[in-house]
């Protein structure tokens, strides 16, 4: 059974940093793009970071460049994301997707809750 499971999420004031988890089981990561999504309430899907599977190509949107790091360990079968210099705007739920490409989400984590606030 392919699963992903999330952790890591929690609430940190302004400025402060979280590292998110996405463990995977039933595949391995390194077979997968891996993509960090998140959605606030009522918005879109809103996509942040990925990784490829091909040639670890990795990339993030705009607002989280320098702020955010996306890895990948492959022993642990585990993506992870670094996120530095939190911002009130990053409030949100942060999901984990496994897909062919960086476009394709074929699987999907629980998500875990960021809430940045002083």
């Amino acid at each position: 059974e392919v699963q992903l499971v999330e952790s890591g999420g929690g609430l940190v004031p302004p400025g402060g940093s979280l590292t998110l988890s996405c463990a995977a089981s039933g595949f391995t990561v390194n077979s997968y793009a891996m993509t960090w999504v998140r959605q606030a309430p009522g918005k879109e899907f809103e996509w942040i970071a990925a990784i490829n599977s091909i040639d670890d190509k990795i990339t993030y949107l705009d607002s989280v460049k320098g702020r955010f790091t996306i890895s990948r360990d492959n022993t642990k079968n585990t993506v992870y994301l670094q996120m530095n210099s939190l911002k009130p705007e990053d409030t949100t739920v942060y999901y984990c997707a496994a897909g062919a490409t960086m476009a394709e989400y074929d699987y999907w984590g629980q998500g875990t809750q960021v809430t940045v606030s002083s």
